[in-house]
């Protein structure tokens, strides 16, 4: 009988962002999310006012879930940080 460890986790060389529910997430696997003007508009006062309150801020916009707010933010705010 073979009793050889397999990993529940594989090893990569890729750079993972931990998520606020704890999941490790490929930067990779991201798709970027389009939002509206308004949207990142008031994605942009909301996270202001209450941070990184991710479900008080999808509450404001309907049909958009806490997961995908918190990417859009993480990619948009990537992005900038590479341009300086």
């Amino acid at each position: 009988m073979d009793k050889q460890r397999k990993s529940k986790h594989p090893k990569t060389t890729h750079t993972t962002i931990v998520a606020s529910s704890s999941e490790e997430v490929s930067s990779l696997e991201w798709e970027e999310i389009a939002m509206t003007q308004e949207e990142d508009d008031l994605i942009s006062r909301m996270y202001k006012l209450v941070g990184e309150r991710w479900d008080l801020i999808a509450g404001r916009i309907p049909g958009r879930t806490p997961e995908e707010i918190e990417r859009f933010w993480v990619m948009k705010n990537h992005r900038t940080s590479q341009l300086h």
